[in-house]
């Protein structure tokens, strides 16, 4: 991906992926995140729950049964009939098995080689067809076809890519994911803050040396083209530049943060100072959230414990402050202001604007695959 952006070739993503399917041991240790949920985008995002919904609709509104329509469809690909625009859309609202998607791809196909780019400028049936590969779980097909030449212009638009990324996310497959990223650049499709957001998790995920450097050059494409990147994308970056080691990196994405008054934010600061070798400081942030007189209805800032049991640790070097930490802490505790909530846990919770929408997904699709405990202690050592 690093080499796309300049202009050259793929070995930059070829290398990122080799490099993150080398899986070191798990270290033994207290705070490994159980597996869980995982999420990116909502469906305020995805519209999942929206075509499912259409889905529904279509299929009570059909004027005759499911496998007459589809077979009316083979008839017009056999005699190499035009196929027209609401023939495409009910067909694939009316897939429900992998086979039926076969049928859509070689229909899409025909509708594409008769209709050309110009027919989708009155409707993109990329998303449609992302959306039910997300439903019936296929990711081998979404990729294939969102590759194709032969294909060019009909997935235009970024939801499409956007949507094969999240699958590919939650499926673990983040090498994947970032190859579908490099093809979503390749076709100049233009980033926006959702991309950008998809990015750094992905290079977060890869965790090695050639993703951090696609992150950081992602961010920087960003801040030049003036697109206002999304807090965790940010913090994505700073504990991609953690694993890495590289405090500088941590530190810099730390000052491209603005909002400031979320738990996210608050506890990578206080692993950037420790790093740092900044005791005083994390001291001082932390006496600072004790102090702050925050009003019931206010969410006050939460530490994790994991957080805290690293930075106790590292305390023990220095007995006046490890006393000054264990009153903190007891205040911290006292005031519920301690979450078991792991660092990782905290990356991938919903903005609380999206909870209300993100609410009535579905799931058991929309779920991502537990963090894995290395990385989760790597973070912190």
């Amino acid at each position: 991906m690093a080499a796309v952006l300049a202009g050259g070739s793929g070995r930059a993503v070829r290398e990122a992926a080799r490099r993150s399917a080398v899986r070191l041991p798990t270290p033994s240790g207290w705070g490994y995140a159980p597996a869980g949920k995982r999420y990116l985008l909502t469906e305020e995002d995805i519209k999942l729950q929206e075509f499912q919904q259409m889905k529904v609709t279509i299929k009570h509104e059909l004027h005759c049964s499911k496998d007459q329509y589809f077979k009316n469809i083979k008839e017009k690909l056999k005699k190499n009939g035009i196929i027209l625009k609401n023939e495409l859309k009910k067909l694939l609202h009316l897939c429900q098995t992998s086979s039926d998607v076969e049928l859509a791809r070689k229909v899409i196909y025909r509708y594409h080689e008769q209709n050309g780019i110009k027919s989708l400028h009155s409707f993109k049936f990329g998303p449609l067809f992302m959306r039910l590969c997300f439903e019936l779980d296929l990711e081998t097909p979404a990729v294939e076809l969102i590759k194709d030449q032969n294909l060019h212009g009909f997935f235009s638009d970024s939801t499409s890519f956007h949507i094969l990324m999240t699958m590919l996310f939650k499926k673990g497959h983040f090498e994947s994911a970032l190859e579908v990223l490099v093809e979503m650049k390749k076709q100049g499709i233009p980033f926006n803050k959702e991309t950008y957001l998809l990015a750094a998790a992905i290079c977060y995920k890869l965790g090695n040396p050639e993703s951090s450097k696609i992150s950081a050059r992602l961010l920087e494409e960003a801040q030049l083209r003036g697109v206002m990147v999304p807090l965790r994308a940010y913090c994505f970056a700073v504990a991609t530049a953690l694993k890495q080691n590289d405090v500088a990196q941590a530190k810099f994405y730390c000052s491209q943060i603005m909002r400031t008054e979320n738990k996210l934010y608050s506890n990578l600061k206080v692993l950037v100072q420790l790093r740092s070798g900044l005791l005083k400081e994390v001291i001082n942030t932390l006496e600072a959230a004790v102090e702050v007189d925050t009003p019931p209805f206010v969410k006050r800032t939460e530490f994790s414990e994991q957080v805290l049991s690293t930075v106790r640790e590292k305390m023990e070097e220095n007995p006046d402050l490890s006393v000054k930490l264990g009153n903190i802490y007891t205040k911290l505790q006292a005031s519920g202001r301690i979450t078991t909530c792991t660092l990782e846990d905290m990356l991938f919770q919903i903005p609380s604007s999206k909870k209300t929408t993100a609410k009535h997904l579905n799931q058991k699709q929309l779920g991502y695959q537990g963090a894995n405990p290395f990385w989760s202690n790597l973070l912190l050592e």
